[in-house]
């Protein structure tokens, strides 16, 4: 018998978790986690007792209801379900070993039961990435990328994967972003920069798309930050979260990455370098230097498309909250940085 997709929380119980995972368990206590770190799902870790592991986690549908029917429509709960299922055996990086991955196309109700990991050292987002932490995931990226270097399109054709120039990008994002936008400038100060920025976006979209999905492209983790990253007990980053994985240029998940998750100060010293140091890693594990040349100005492009994601996520965000307050906060001022530094304006 097919084990059903639970509605919600409240359908998790000791019979579903041991079909599971194929073994005898029971739920001692489950307790809600990662409140104010993610708003397109719902996490939960479930204390177990039997012949199973002693947790796990089980991911379910955002319980916002924004955040929810965004996350549909962009299909990020059949991406992150699709790659459990068909590319978790293979990714280079180690990530949560999933026990169990469904969904129902139709609702987009799904549920992953997954290796509880949280014993590894966690990183704030806001507090930002140390200098090292911020040389190891940057390397560990290239890892992942030259790996799917060049072999994107069949996995946009028949797997998990979305390519960053699909039309739905063009018909969701604007509207998205301005209603964002909104909600997010009510709540925060922007600068000037910022503001020109934010005025010629979607203007710029269809290019920036366009040149971010030309090829050479691979396939890209989509939301490489510092919150969907653990580091073990070797310092090797833990990769968690393939709801956006995609089709484009490698440059995306870097600039994204740079973007939010260093601090501005940090970023400003150690940007160029470490773009030169991810270009060489690539370089390293296989991919022609010859397809490394034009990496700089898609860095820059995937900069500036990068103003999407503060302003989309707002909408499924509580800004009474604290911790979501301040992430969005962290986010604008370190974009204002990238608009300076890196000369975005300019590719208005």
């Amino acid at each position: 018998m097919d084990l059903p997709i639970p509605a919600g929380i409240d359908d998790i119980d000791d019979e579903w978790l041991s079909q599971a995972l194929g073994l005898a368990v029971r739920a001692v206590e489950i307790d809600q986690i990662g409140q104010g770190v993610g708003v397109a799902s719902a996490l939960y870790r479930v204390t177990l007792d039997g012949d199973g592991p002693a947790s796990a986690i089980i991911k379910l549908p955002a319980l916002d209801e924004i955040a929810f029917l965004t996350s549909a429509v962009l299909q990020m709960y059949v991406r992150e379900v699709g790659f459990y299922r068909e590319l978790s055996a293979e990714c280079p990086i180690r990530h949560p070993k999933p026990y169990h991955a469904d969904i129902d196309i139709e609702t987009s109700q799904f549920v992953i039961l997954m290796e509880d990991l949280g014993a590894c050292r966690v990183v704030d987002q806001i507090e930002g990435m140390s200098e090292p932490d911020a040389w190891r995931a940057s390397r560990e990226l290239a890892r992942f990328q030259a790996y799917w270097w060049g072999q994107a399109d069949p996995l946009v054709e028949n797997g998990p994967a979305v390519s960053l120039g699909d039309p739905m990008y063009l018909d969701l994002l604007p509207p998205a972003f301005a209603e964002g936008w909104q909600k997010l400038t009510s709540a925060i100060a922007v600068s000037s920069p910022i503001e020109a920025a934010a005025a010629g976006w979607a203007d710029a979209l269809p290019r920036l798309l366009g040149s971010l999905s030309a090829d050479p492209t691979t396939l890209v983790h989509g939301d490489y930050r510092a919150d969907n990253m653990l580091f073990d007990e070797h310092d090797s980053v833990v990769l968690l979260d393939f709801q956006l994985i995609g089709k484009a240029s490698a440059a995306y998940d870097l600039a994204y990455f740079v973007a939010f998750s260093l601090s501005a100060e940090l970023a400003s010293r150690v940007e160029a370098s470490l773009f030169e140091d991810w270009r060489e890693s690539l370089i390293s594990a296989g991919v022609p230097e010859s397809e490394t040349t034009g990496l700089w100005d898609r860095y820059r492009e995937a900069a500036l498309f990068c103003l999407v994601y503060p302003a989309v996520a707002s909408r499924g965000m509580d800004l009474s909250d604290e911790r979501q307050f301040e992430l969005l906060a962290s986010m604008n001022e370190r974009f204002g940085r990238a608009v300076d530094e890196l000369n975005l304006l300019d590719l208005l």
